[in-house]
């Protein structure tokens, strides 16, 4: 599928950018893969270990639309993972966050539209179905964008699509790294925001490969959300660190206690596949798609009206072994 296709990856040297470039090294031959960022120093430190002479490395920012479009010159294949994602830090910051999440999401979409660019996936989150924080308010604008630049792309041949999931198990700045940090530095007992608090778990791999499926199974238009367990909060903290008392010190600004991927108000444009859900556009488009067969050929089915996938009432749980096994998985990958 991306055998000599020219890859750009804009927030790439992240986790997620990192385990994408491991992976399609490993299983294609591409042209190129662009990583497009404004960090130097992460690039340089990316760049001694993906050093393959297909690796490009771009500074650049995506609010920053003349140097997206040089970068994307030629480019059949773009991952958009570039975004602002810290929920507080929005809070406080919330036109940071806009320019980011907003006008760069048009920027990636106003550069692929001008450069000819075949495929585009947005990663977004599962805090951007019904939002009550500034960053899932945005990254909600930037999955209405990205769905509904279809429409605009005039006669090119073009396809934009999200991938939206929950929170990824030992990525940069999430919660486990964080208790090891508190814990190297001394720590006696972990912050725990609520005991019932729950949330959507995915690893880095799981979220490579599904985003490299959906490359096969868009059509342009969709919001694909994989089927992922849940875990509670309190529970994952017990099992990686069972030795180590619990704090609980109650909700941040802008956090939920539980998540959805699919909302309620959306349940009649969701439809189910045998591993994921799609969420239609709720807009009409000037070409007619039907989204029940995808590209690979699978076929889904409406849900039912009312229907709700959120972390609380999730029919997928982890259990502490199975959390424990995708940890060492993970960390094995790492190595």
């Amino acid at each position: 599928m991306l055998n000599g296709a020219n890859i750009l990856i804009t927030g790439g040297t992240g986790s997620f950018g990192k385990q994408y470039v491991r992976t399609i090294l490993e299983r294609y031959k591409p042209n190129k893969i662009i990583i497009y960022s404004r960090d130097e120093l992460k690039q340089y430190e990316m760049a001694q270990v993906y050093n393959d002479p297909c690796m490009r490395y771009f500074i650049g920012d995506i609010r920053d639309l003349p140097r997206l479009e040089k970068a994307m010159n030629g480019v059949t294949h773009v991952v958009h993972a570039a975004a602002l994602k810290h929920v507080p830090i929005a809070e406080y910051n919330p036109m940071e966050c806009i320019k980011t999440n907003i006008n760069g999401a048009q920027n990636v979409i106003d550069a692929a539209i001008h450069c000819g660019v075949k495929k585009v996936i947005a990663l977004s989150t599962d805090k951007a179905s019904s939002p009550i924080n500034l960053y899932g308010a945005t990254k909600l604008a930037s999955d209405k964008l990205f769905v509904a630049a279809n429409n605009i792309r005039g006669e090119k041949d073009i396809q934009f699509a999200a991938v939206r999931y929950g929170n990824v198990l030992c990525s940069r700045g999430s919660v486990i790294p964080y208790f090891k940090k508190l814990i190297a530095e001394g720590a006696t007992e972990i912050p725990v925001t609520d005991p019932d608090m729950t949330r959507f778990w995915i690893t880095l791999q799981e979220g490579v490969d599904f985003v490299l499926k959906n490359f096969e199974r868009m059509q342009g238009g969709e919001i694909f959300i994989p089927k992922i367990p849940s875990m509670r909060m309190q529970d994952m903290a017990a099992a990686v660190f069972p030795n180590i008392k619990q704090k609980v010190v109650g909700l941040r600004p802008g956090e939920k206690m539980h998540e959805a991927m699919c909302a309620e108000g959306d349940s009649h444009l969701t439809l189910e596949f045998d591993d994921h859900y799609v969420i239609q556009p709720s807009i009409q488009f000037t070409h007619k798609v039907d989204f029940t067969k995808n590209g690979l050929g699978e076929t889904g089915k409406p849900v039912e009206m009312g229907f709700d996938y959120n972390s609380r009432d999730n029919t997928l749980w982890l259990s502490a072994e199975q959390l424990l096994e995708k940890i060492t998985l993970t960390e094995l990958e790492d190595k």
